[in-house]
């Protein structure tokens, strides 16, 4: 087909990137295949980003079902255009990493030592090498505060190809020892692997304008730093790759084989508070040119200067994004919630009841026996 297709509006964008994102809720490995990844987040508010995500493409699914259901699923906890879940097939993408920043002889030793315990013991818990390692001593945390050394290199060591996620074990990382396929190394393979990666963002994300593109080529370096050439050499073809229509000032992108204009986007009722790493609001550029107004996601910002909140939840009813949600879950075992609009709270009882069925489903996600 051609690569240009027929101009859509912007509604008809917005349309498409809510459909395309939100479909009908199917298995988990069914949901991890369609999106591709799932981004992943330590902080519970209520529940993880990776939970909040999937509740809504995963039947029936309750927060922590990912991480129970890990080692029986073909996935893997990796580094993609940011940390989380994608399906084992993509590995090959991005196996052997290539780390930008060398570790120096010392750490490389340390490092080394770490990977030949883990190899000859299977699984490991990083709290079973703390003792044994304690002489690696400690070092500044990537958020504040201070780890072991030790747990900083096994870290590295997933990062580098050396080690994989087992398994969690309430909600620690368990290593084991893995060793990719060394791949092919020729010019047309890199760039066969570069342009199949760059497949993947584009269907996670679309329809994305070109500067999100951009951006998130950039951070295909994270998932895959040893690409970054070939990265660059496949968005420079993206208008020879996908679909594209200049909307409204700005090109727009999409994969081949997909239409926005489609009368299949059509669009249920139904009110759903988003994770801040959801695919339909990840791109902040997207999100203000789709709904005019600004996102951010606040929970590093000082407390006085929040304007949205800790956490906040983005709130999709139908195509129209509202304001957002403060959830939280109260130590009775009640959620609370805040909400707060962009033009006002809808008047009338179809939100107020959207509203009482969405914290209701909220509620069984987090097994909960009632709300407040």
């Amino acid at each position: 087909m051609s690569k240009t297709a027929s101009t859509p509006s912007l509604d008809e964008l917005r349309r498409y990137a809510i459909a395309r994102s939100l479909f009908k809720p199917i298995s988990l490995p069914g949901a991890i295949r369609k999106l591709g990844f799932v981004q992943a987040d330590p902080m519970r508010a209520p529940a993880r980003a990776q939970d909040l995500i999937l509740r809504h493409r995963v039947k029936d699914y309750r927060a922590g079902d990912l991480e129970r259901r890990y080692t029986h699923l073909a996935i893997e906890e990796d580094c993609f255009v940011n940390y989380g879940f994608l399906p084992r097939q993509h590995l090959a993408l991005l196996h052997p990493r290539t780390a930008k920043r060398a570790w120096d002889a010392k750490t490389r030793a340390q490092a080394e030592q770490l990977l030949a315990v883990v190899r000859e013991r299977g699984p490991t818990h990083p709290r079973q090498l703390l003792e044994e390692f304690s002489h690696h001593g400690r070092m500044p945390g990537y958020w504040g505060g201070e780890l072991n050394v030790s747990t900083q290199l096994l870290d590295g060591l997933h990062y580098r190809s050396q080690l994989r996620v087992k398994r969690r074990d309430a909600g620690t990382r368990v290593y084991e020892a893995v060793r990719h396929p060394e791949p092919d190394d020729s010019a047309a393979a890199r760039q066969a692997r570069a342009e199949a990666l760059l497949d993947m963002v584009v269907a996670l994300y679309a329809p994305l304008p070109a500067a999100s593109l951009g951006y998130l080529t950039s951070l295909l370096g994270y998932g895959a730093p040893q690409l970054r050439a070939e990265a660059r050499a496949a968005f420079k073809q993206a208008k020879a790759r996908y679909a594209h229509a200049q909307v409204e000032g700005q090109t727009w992108f999409w994969p081949a084989d997909e239409n926005p204009r489609s009368k299949r986007h059509r669009l249920d009722q139904q009110l759903r508070m988003l994770a801040p790493f959801d695919p339909v609001v990840w791109d902040r550029r997207r999100f203000q040119l789709l709904w005019g107004w600004e996102y951010k996601f606040e929970a590093y910002t000082p407390a006085p200067k929040r304007k949205m909140g800790h956490y906040a939840l983005p709130l999709l009813w139908g195509e129209e994004m509202l304001g957002w949600a403060n959830l939280r879950l109260e130590k009775n075992g009640r959620l609370r919630h805040e909400l707060g609009f962009v033009n006002g709270r809808p008047k009338g009882a179809a939100f107020k009841l959207a509203l009482e069925e969405e914290l209701a489903r909220v509620s069984s996600f987090l097994g909960l026996g009632e709300r407040g």
